[in-house]
């Protein structure tokens, strides 16, 4: 087993996971590359990509459920009410001996599990949210940030 990230591993993930702009274009190459990595990989994931407000991308590849979906959408809420990957959220309030309900979110709505990563941009800020479900929370993650790092990287 893959030992978990520390929060300051965490928090530097997210200095560096930073684009320079976010269109619908780039969700959509963000989301087939998802797509690309979990196939290669025979993964049965949901890949989702949202803003606040609206769906951006959204697969379910085969083998996955629709409690993956729900998944997915309690850890998009939860990074997006937070603009902190789900990951970081969920170590933060382990070490705490805190939960989500601390902060008055019904856990019906949301989830401090591994898989979901703000989208930002320079100058803005967080954006939109890439959620992966179907996983151990760690692999979602990871999953999650070498796509991002893949686009970053120009591939």
């Amino acid at each position: 087993m893959t030992e978990a990230p520390s929060l300051s591993d965490l928090a530097e993930e997210a200095r560096r996971l930073v684009f320079p702009r976010f269109t619908e274009d780039t969700a959509l190459a963000l989301g087939l590359t998802l797509v690309e990595m979990a196939r290669s990989g025979n993964l049965a994931v949901v890949i989702d990509i949202r803003t606040a407000d609206r769906c951006l991308f959204h697969a379910a590849l085969p083998g996955s459920a629709p409690l993956n979906d729900l998944w997915a959408a309690r850890k998009s809420a939860t990074a997006l009410m937070f603009q902190e990957a789900s990951l970081l959220v969920g170590t933060r309030n382990r070490d705490k001996g805190e939960t989500l309900a601390k902060h008055g979110l019904p856990p019906e709505d949301y989830a401090d599990h591994g898989g979901a990563v703000p989208v930002r941009v320079v100058g803005v800020g967080v954006v939109a949210c890439v959620t992966v479900s179907g996983l151990p929370q760690l692999e979602d993650h990871r999953l999650a940030v070498r796509a991002i790092e893949a686009l970053l990287a120009g591939g």
